[in-house]
């Protein structure tokens, strides 16, 4: 009987060590080579011919939702173990979705390590216990937590203080003269409920759904009770563009959720606390790059499709945001009513 081999992936020496300690005891399986990185990972496919990977979800220069796809492409055979200390759901459901055919604890006892690893090449599936109860429960669409209702000025207004600008800076930004700002920025501690910058600034902090916008808002400018079932978020460093294109949404689903995003920061930490279901990212954000935006963000939200916007379409930069996981590399010129509408009802599906 020929011996099932496998891999071992994960960029600490140590937990390698301890996973090959554990598996050796499980008969007739051979580890035959490690890695620590994304680009060591490929490479040992081709050469080893595995029957078996164990790997971590969080390697440098691994992508794990398009990786695991692209193994799945080329390797269909191999059998996929995940072994991680992320216990997310949305990152769980997104890896097991993407093909992976067990998901297992780190902090979970060797034993089950190596009865995870019996079961799969029993042609089983396999995810820790700690994880079902919250797979079973969880939610299938985020909702938008409870907060003040803002205007869409002084969500601005709220931006602008949690990045620490001042209102000379903020009235020549929003083109108000100083006195106006200082007005409106009384209005909005009293509807946070503070009396300070810095409690204002700690609120938001706090509370970043804050920012997000409705589509309905988008195109009518006034509060309206709508049943939210799509988040999107515009990752874009115009602030004009933000808004001409969450018009565009509005019009074609206006119960939509909008967050805004002008830096990767930002878009990471709002993408983590909505968890949108569709994400726009211009590949220019200043002195950033939106597809290693788009990276870090699929590793967050593995259940977000990305799309990667430029006003100046380039053919290396199509091909990098699609080798990041991203579906679709736009030019902001073909972003028209019609192909807008056919990408948000592809991410509803």
């Amino acid at each position: 009987m020929l011996p099932i081999r496998a891999l071992l992936a994960d960029d600490h020496t140590v937990v390698r060590a301890g996973l090959r300690n554990a598996l050796e005891v499980v008969p007739n399986l051979q580890i035959v080579g490690e890695v620590g990185n994304g680009h060591e990972l490929m490479d040992a496919l081709a050469r080893f011919h595995i029957d078996l990977l164990v790997m971590d979800a969080s390697m440098p220069d691994f992508e794990p939702i398009s990786t695991v796809q692209q193994i799945k492409v080329e390797y269909p055979h191999i059998k996929i173990l995940i072994v991680s200390a992320h216990d997310d759901e949305s990152y769980v459901v997104g890896l097991l979705k993407a093909g992976v055919n067990g998901y297992h604890m780190k902090d979970q006892p060797l034993a089950d390590l190596q009865l995870a690893t019996q079961r799969i090449l029993n042609g089983d599936r396999w995810i820790s216990g700690i994880l079902i109860d919250r797979l079973i429960n969880r939610r299938v669409t985020p909702s938008l937590p409870t907060a003040p209702w803002l205007t869409r000025r002084q969500r601005e207004l709220l931006r602008l203080i949690a990045q620490g600008t001042d209102n000379r800076t903020i009235a020549l930004t929003l083109d108000l003269s100083v006195k106006t700002v200082e007005n409106h920025l009384t209005a909005l501690y009293r509807v946070l409920g503070v009396d300070s910058r810095l409690k204002a600034s700690n609120y938001i902090s706090r509370h970043p759904e804050l920012l997000a916008s409705s589509g309905q808002e988008m195109i009518e400018l006034t509060p309206k009770e709508v049943e939210h079932e799509l988040i999107i978020l515009i990752v874009d460093d115009n602030a004009r563009y933000r808004q001409q294109l969450g018009r565009l949404i509005g019009k074609i689903y206006s119960s939509a959720v909008l967050y805004e995003a002008e830096n990767i920061t930002e878009a990471l930490a709002l993408g983590k606390q909505a968890q949108p279901q569709l994400a726009f990212i211009d590949v220019a954000l200043e002195d950033e790059d939106g597809i290693q935006c788009a990276r870090r963000l699929r590793t967050i939200c593995p259940l977000t499709r990305i799309v990667v916007i430029s006003a100046y379409p380039d053919r290396e930069f199509r091909k990098q945001a699609l080798s990041a996981g991203v579906i679709a590399f736009l030019d902001k010129k073909d972003l028209d009513t019609a192909s807008m509408k056919q990408v948000i009802e592809d991410a509803l599906r």
